[in-house]
């Protein structure tokens, strides 16, 4: 994976992404131009310090349509934010870097903790993770593969 040259890389307008820092492999995304930060399906937060630091526990379902797989996860808190929602709700966030895999290119990326199981997809790809020369093809999907199978019929919630 090539972690320094973006330039020029397609992406459609939903992607199969990997968060190797939560060990998740496929996680279907929509890419946002309208967004700034990046957002991520997560429950249970919990705040929490750590040799001084600000950290965060949280857990995540990778597939839309079940609780199967879930992931727990603790890293430090990156920032605070207030994020509006396109439905123009604002919301105070905590914000995580970690590290994203999106058309085999990958990304430190900004990633705000919400609630999102009422969306369509547990992730949303904002600005701030495509400018590193991410183009978006608005009529083209999975530019970087279809997940295997199994993983399309787990986010299904058919396992």
């Amino acid at each position: 994976m090539n972690r320094s040259s973006h330039s020029n890389t397609s992406t459609g307008w939903r992607e199969w992404v990997a968060l190797p820092d939560l060990g998740v492999d496929w996680i279907k995304a929509k890419i946002d131009t309208g967004a700034r930060t990046s957002s991520l399906h997560a429950f249970d937060v919990q705040e929490f310090t750590r040799d001084g630091a600000d950290w965060v526990r949280f857990a995540v379902h990778p597939w839309q349509d079940t609780q199967e797989d879930e992931v727990i996860h603790e890293c430090p808190v990156f920032d605070r934010r207030a994020v509006r929602s396109s439905s123009g709700h604002a919301e105070d966030r905590l914000v995580v870097k970690m590290l994203l895999r999106l058309v085999g290119e990958e990304v430190d990326a900004e990633i705000s903790l919400t609630n999102r199981d009422e969306m369509g997809f547990r992730m949303l790809i904002g600005r701030e993770a495509l400018r590193r020369g991410f183009i978006v093809d608005p009529a083209r999907s999975f530019l970087g593969g279809r997940a295997p199978r199994e993983a399309r019929r787990r986010n299904r919630g058919k396992a």
